[in-house]
């Protein structure tokens, strides 16, 4: 199943879950609203609360349930938000895929890099990544990411993926300068607006083969990214396990498993991202991201 966050027309932001089991249209199901099947209305308005729930069991009930036409609505006419608007945190990961680091001339790192971005960064489907006047040289990075299901501390790669509750697109939109002169990642991935995500969570019985997905990125319709998960150095279960041997990962956090080739600096001229451009991540199977670039309000 696949799970959304989506704004409603009292401008709430309510979950749901996409129902395409009917001929033509996909829909989004509100199952928050009154008349709808008695267990179903009783969720919580929170799709974080439905990630602690087990979305893969809650998918099971949902199927079941009977939901009135008033709360279908065309996908097509739904505005959507980030899946969590405001996950704990999101652990990413560096020099992660072999494409990006031949690009690089640099070896595969002996264990993971990774670093922290703050749930606050991340936004929505179509909501904008603004550029402030002194932070220089931006990029994209579309990534796979994995919503954690259930608390995991120093769990084995053995186990690792029954701690998946789903996966989604992100794109972890990076200030390089930076980066470059701090030599370190806090301050150049935690911008504000500098984490979109979605359009949607689909539980892991909807991605048959994570460690194979097509990863993309297109910027102003030019293609600049095209990867493929089979190239990641560590893969999604050893990720996990390494997050969580250096911290807990709690239900709703999200793993970025780093972003193939073709980043910014790559181009010839340097594909920076500026005001007025927008760009697509998408990964294979979880639906396109669409962002576009304005200038900061502040």
């Amino acid at each position: 199943m696949r799970f959304v966050s989506f704004y409603r027309g009292d401008g709430r932001v309510v979950p749901g879950f996409i129902d395409d089991r009917r001929a033509g249209e996909a829909c989004v199901v509100d199952v928050t609203l009154p008349g709808n099947d008695a267990w179903a209305a009783a969720l919580p308005p929170d799709l974080l609360a439905w990630v602690e729930m087990d979305l893969r069991r809650l998918a099971t009930r949902l199927r079941a349930c009977a939901f009135p036409e008033t709360a279908r609505t065309p996908l097509s006419r739904t505005r959507l938000a980030a899946p969590l608007p405001r996950p704990g945190k999101i652990v990413g990961a560096a020099f992660n895929y072999h494409d990006a680091l031949k690009e690089r001339g640099m070896p595969p790192p002996e264990t993971p890099v990774i670093f922290i971005k703050s749930g606050r960064t991340v936004i929505g489907p179509d909501e904008p990544v603004r550029l402030a006047p002194d932070v220089g040289n931006v990029t994209y990075e579309a990534e796979l990411a994995v919503v954690i299901s259930r608390t995991a501390l120093r769990i084995d790669a053995a186990r690792a993926m029954d701690h998946v509750a789903g996966y989604l697109t992100l794109n972890d939109v990076s200030a390089s300068d930076m980066v470059r002169a701090d030599k370190a990642f806090v301050r150049g991935k935690n911008q504000p607006t500098f984490c979109p995500c979605g359009p949607w969570i689909a539980t892991p019985d909807e991605i048959s083969a994570p460690g194979a997905l097509g990863v993309t990125l297109t910027l102003d319709g030019t293609v600049r990214q095209s990867g493929n998960t089979a190239d990641l150095v560590f893969g999604i279960a050893e990720l996990i396990a390494y997050a969580s041997t250096q911290m807990p990962l709690d239900p709703g956090d999200i793993i970025a498993t780093g972003t193939p080739a073709g980043v910014a600096i790559s181009h010839q001229p340097a594909a920076w991202l500026r005001s007025g451009s927008t760009m697509i991540a998408e990964v294979q199977g979880l639906g396109a991201l669409r962002n576009p670039i304005l200038a900061s309000e502040t």
